[in-house]
């Protein structure tokens, strides 16, 4: 018997009155996290769904996304998270994929319509057989999107026995993608990623206070999911909700809520130091830990940092298909700035060529890795798990160099990726959309250097014959089809792209 949900079980059995959730005003003990997590759980098996289903999840940083990533953990289902910013055609792509049987769909804002979309997304699936509102107004009983999940859960019990998985049964399909195009649904198993949380956790001594962590890394993506929620639940800390990153709305909570733990990308710290900078705002003084990931953090930012907070930020390194971490800097040793630091306890790595033969010395080669993180495989997909895990290795697509202290650095990705503010985008995904528009008869996307988000994404397009689209028409049809993070916001008409002789465009000269 082996359950991810146990991070929240046991807190709750031990320190039921700590506050587990804190969004602006609320605050929430675990006790009554829990019991909301039974209730959905209950909700789920009244249904007939259990143990091997599979439910989607569509949610921004609310209370409602532990309540029911628990819920379906704890029926012995799996959890698929999904993007907020996704549009219904990407989110029917998700809903299909993954054969999920159900999806909680948050109701969303006048700015980001998610109830409709995925209201459309749902109706638009096949074997999806249950839509549940989560409702923006608190306790909402009714929503024109459908079934509202607090009237779902009246009459609920809040107790219930969590349902006997293994190891290896598979609690969440995390979906990423390579330069094939189409996401893939990584199977992480309760091993995977119960192991990570522990691990994660064991880095970063606890405060004797108690802990206090800022979640504004979407809990949908692994990063936030694994190292945020997951780590703080385990820790029994209090985890403070911020739908949306804005630097001074962030820097104020730190302040207000005495956050003791903070994770994000390396472009939410470059805007909260040019808050601090420009506006004289107030250092927060009760940080202690400070993680990023997810991209490379400018060594600039990482001195501009440590002077400012008087704490270093501890960079590391890992993916969707690894649970997430993999390589941290870590304080058992000295923190090298520019690196990703050294393998996470009992996480194995070497720098392999393109025919997995090891690479000695400090490389350059791509990094592989092995050990309680690695992917059962992506989900119905044989041909594509057996092209990246051999012998339980997992080849990653980064490029990497090693020092003779072990500690690795990322040098270039053999993906075409685009990392937007935080947010991997892929130029295939991307080129596909573009090319569906009639006025389109080729595309290529890139990532271009941006001051605030690292990188923006460029289309170059050949115009179809006879047909004409002038940029901004094609930009706003691209927001329109595609998420909010992922559209081009230049595109730039060329006669021909440059190309091999086998009629691979070559990217590297559009960049």
């Amino acid at each position: 018997m082996l359950n991810l949900s146990i991070v929240l079980e046991d807190s709750a059995r031990n320190a039921p009155d700590r506050t587990a959730l804190v969004l602006g005003d609320l605050r929430l003990s675990y006790a009554v996290v829990d019991s909301v997590a039974n209730q959905v759980a209950n909700l789920l098996v009244a249904r007939g769904l259990g143990r091997g289903d599979k439910v989607a999840l569509l949610c921004p940083n609310l209370p409602y996304f532990p309540f029911v990533y628990f819920g379906i953990l704890k029926a012995g289902a799996t959890v698929v998270p999904l993007s907020v910013l996704l549009q219904p055609r990407e989110i029917i792509y998700h809903l299909t994929d993954s054969d999920a049987k159900a999806l909680f769909c948050f109701e969303g804002t006048d700015e980001l319509p998610m109830g409709a979309r995925g209201r459309e997304g749902f109706d638009g699936t096949q074997g999806c057989e249950h839509f549940f509102v989560l409702p923006a107004t608190p306790l909402a009983t009714e929503s024109e999107y459908g079934e509202s999940f607090w009237a779902a859960l009246d009459g609920m019990p809040g107790e219930f026995e969590t349902v006997r998985t293994g190891p290896e049964d598979i609690a969440a399909i995390l979906y990423t993608s390579g330069t094939t195009g189409r996401p893939k649904g990584a199977e992480l198993t309760h091993a995977n990623l119960l192991i990570n949380a522990m691990v994660s956790d064991q880095m970063f001594p606890a405060d004797p206070e108690g802990d206090v962590s800022l979640a504004v890394l979407p809990l949908f993506h692994s990063f936030g999911q694994t190292s945020v929620m997951n780590v703080s639940l385990r820790r029994r800390a209090t985890l403070v909700l911020l739908p949306r990153f804005e630097p001074g709305q962030a820097l104020e909570l730190m302040r207000r809520e005495k956050v003791t733990m903070f994770a994000g990308v390396p472009t939410m710290y470059w805007a909260m130091l040019s808050k601090i900078h420009a506006d004289e705002a107030e250092v927060p003084p009760t940080l202690q830990v400070a993680v990023s990931g997810a991209a490379a953090c400018p060594v600039g930012v990482l001195k501009d940092f440590e002077a400012t907070f008087g704490i270093a930020i501890l960079e590391g390194y890992g993916l969707s298909e690894t649970s997430p971490a993999a390589c941290f800097n870590q304080l058992s040793r000295p923190t090298k700035p520019g690196t990703i630091g050294f393998p996470l306890w009992g996480v194995e790595m070497r720098l392999v060529d393109s025919d997995w033969n090891t690479i000695q010395g400090e490389g350059p080669g791509e990094i592989a890795i092995r050990g309680h993180n690695v992917m059962k495989g992506y989900h119905g997909r044989p041909e594509e798990t057996a092209e990246v895990l051999r012998d339980g290795w997992f080849r990653t697509g980064d490029i990497a160099t090693r020092d003779q202290e072990g500690y690795y650095a990322i040098v270039d990705r053999t993906k075409d990726m685009i990392i937007r503010g935080g947010f991997n985008v892929y130029p295939r995904e991307v080129e596909e959309v573009l090319m569906t528009h009639p006025a389109v008869s080729l595309a290529a996307v890139v990532g271009v250097p941006h001051g605030s988000y690292g990188e923006e994404v460029k289309a170059y397009v050949v115009p179809s014959t006879g047909a004409m689209a002038s940029e901004s028409e094609l930009v706003a049809w691209c927001r329109e089809n595609m998420a909010a993070y992922k559209y081009p916001r230049t595109i730039e008409f060329r006669e021909s792209l440059p190309m091999t002789a086998t009629g691979k465009i070559l990217k590297r000269e559009l960049r």
